[in-house]
């Protein structure tokens, strides 16, 4: 069937869409589609059989949706309506939620259903949920929807006729001042619902020290306390900062610029207020069952170094911190290191963001993807025990490589991966020219760095990309992959699989030494770093500051490829 994806970006849930669709045997299309006539003339190029907005903030014209079926996923259950529903959900402290797939009709998200599934609301933020709990619900119900829409037979059922969810209602959009915290009243739950609510997008509008800013994500702080409101201190590039009845650590923040100013940049919150903060102790979290974004627990013998790092983004800082935790978890007695095994994003690569800020982003773009190379190198380089890479949600470009640097690469059924960096002008690091070609052979691996499309992770099985699809919900990976972790530890392949290992490293090394990839990758990075011109500057701001991207084959996304034959 011909499918055409539309949506006003092409993010993770619409990734996740098109790679399911297309790896059923569909020929699915993408077009990112901000205002009504973007989806009229995306209609008309591609005359689809069917319709399908994954995250749509425009809506359907009625020449459209009137001459074809139009689905629209909504994240929220039968009966919920407006396009703030999961942030209500979130802020009213919800367990339970849903996904609708509902077709385009006269009133925003009173059409038709087609399908529905339940999920679970854990407390985590907006962003982590929806590319989890919500994703694997919406995917179940898209998948669901099209099979009946292909089947010709299914009538869709009107919404008065279905039961209703709990709390399920029409609501408006959420504002800033629906959002807004006081410091002085709210409890540390409630701050925390809030803060989730917003923590990737829009943030939570707040002053601080006599500026303005959008606080993104938000963590409970278990010991300290304080004057409400006040700032306690900083850990990880995170600040801390007093409730009524407690504290929160805010990761990121974004500072309010002036109408028609270009978009501040979403940074580490230490680095955004720079000369601003005051002095304050800069907490370890060696001992500390408060939050941090890098952990390492021991299990007999099994070693799992955990990090989340908020949209997956790794800066020079995160990266030589991370291996500084490598290199400590690496002295201690065990026979398997996990790296990862948390519940959201994996890698993203360097931090686009702190780059793009930075005095000079040519040579913060060189610093990151040195550190990067560094602690790629140092898992590479790993012989006396197996690491194990356990990625539980979605990875893309470096990520994907640092994580096929392992000697064993576990994914999420749910997960996404996109190995490849053309989409941001870049030749790539992270030795990939190595590490990609060995898992995948050198055919695969340009096809995968040329098409730049997202990949499941039981496709990235099937070419072996990766070598297990740990199928579970977004909460059990953890658990899951500890279990899968001692097994191989206990198993009599372990020993053998070691010895295997160190004969391979020393092979390579006599072939091709790693020094030497390295150089090469970095020859072609640093030309395209130090070149103003190189399209990488462009896109790199318009991604960061959520500027319309500049045209050309890198900064097309999925948008206008033509619909194959299916």
């Amino acid at each position: 069937m011909r499918i055409l994806l539309i949506g006003s970006a092409y993010n993770s849930l619409t990734q996740r869409v098109h790679a399911e669709l297309r790896e059923r045997g569909h020929g699915v299309a993408v077009e990112v589609t901000p205002r009504g006539d973007d989806v009229r003339a995306a209609v008309r190029r591609h005359a689809p059989d069917l319709v399908v907005a994954p995250m749509l903030k425009t809506v359907v014209p009625r020449d459209v949706w009137s001459a074809r079926t139009c689905l629209i996923v909504h994240p929220g259950p039968v009966g919920d309506r407006g396009p703030s529903s999961l942030d209500w959900a979130i802020r009213d402290g919800a367990r339970e939620w849903g996904v609708t797939v509902l077709q385009a009709d006269e009133e925003m998200d009173a059409g038709p259903v087609w399908a529905t599934a339940a999920c679970p609301l854990p407390r985590v933020g907006k962003s982590e949920l929806y590319r989890n709990e919500v994703s694997d619900a919406a995917v179940e119900a898209v998948l669901l929807a099209v099979e009946r829409f292909a089947s010709g037979r299914y009538v869709p059922r009107d919404q008065a006729t279905l039961p209703r969810a709990a709390g399920a209602r029409t609501r408006p959009v959420m504002r800033q001042e629906d959002r807004r915290i006081s410091w002085a009243d709210d409890s540390t739950d409630a701050v925390l619902r809030t803060l989730r609510a917003a923590d990737s997008q829009p943030g939570v509008l707040d002053e601080l020290l006599g500026a303005q800013w959008f606080l993104h994500g938000g963590h409970p702080e278990l010991r300290l306390r304080g004057r409400p409101g006040e700032l306690l201190a900083t850990r990880a590039g995170a600040i801390c900062r007093a409730t009524t009845d407690g504290a929160v650590w805010i990761p990121e923040l974004r500072e309010r610029t002036a109408a028609g100013a270009p978009r501040a940049c979403k940074l580490p919150a230490v680095t955004a207020m720079g000369a601003r903060l005051p002095r304050l102790p800069d907490l370890d979290p060696a001992g500390d069952s408060s939050w941090s974004d890098i952990r390492y627990r021991e299990d007999g013998p099994v070693g799992v170094l955990s990090f989340a790092f908020p949209g997956g983004a790794m800066s020079t800082d995160r990266c030589r911190r991370l291996l500084a935790a490598y290199r400590a978890a690496c002295e201690r007695p065990t026979t398997v290191l996990v790296l990862g095994a948390g519940r959201d994003f994996f890698s993203n690569g360097i931090h686009l963001g702190v780059i793009e800020a930075a005095a000079e982003p040519a040579a913060e773009s060189w610093a990151n993807i040195n550190a990067m190379d560094d602690l790629v190198e140092a898992v590479l380089t790993t012989t006396d025990r197996l690491v194990v890479s356990a990625v539980g949600g979605n990875a893309a470009a470096g990520g994907v490589m640092l994580a096929l640097a392992a000697d064993v690469v576990w994914c999420r059924s749910g997960s996404v991966l996109n190995p490849h960096y053309r989409r941001m002008g870049l030749y790539g690091s992270e030795y990939w020219t190595y590490s990609l070609p060995r898992r995948v052979g050198a055919a695969m691996a340009e096809r995968l760095t040329q098409e730049a499309l997202p990949v499941t992770a039981a496709r990235a099985q099937d070419i072996g990309l990766i070598d297990r699809v740990v199928a579970c919900p977004p909460a059990r990976f953890t658990d899951d992959v500890t279990l899968l972790a001692h097994r191989l530890a206990t198993s009599a392949v372990a020993q053998s699989r070691l010895a295997a290992k160190k004969a391979e490293c020393e092979r390579r090394e006599a072939v091709t030494p790693l020094a030497a990839v390295r150089e090469r990758e970095l020859h072609r990075m640093r030309r395209i770093f130090s070149d103003p011109d190189a399209p990488y500057h462009a896109l790199r701001r318009a991604f960061v500051r959520k500027e319309r991207a500049p045209a050309g084959p890198a900064a097309t996304d999925a948008g206008a490829a033509a619909l194959p034959d299916a």
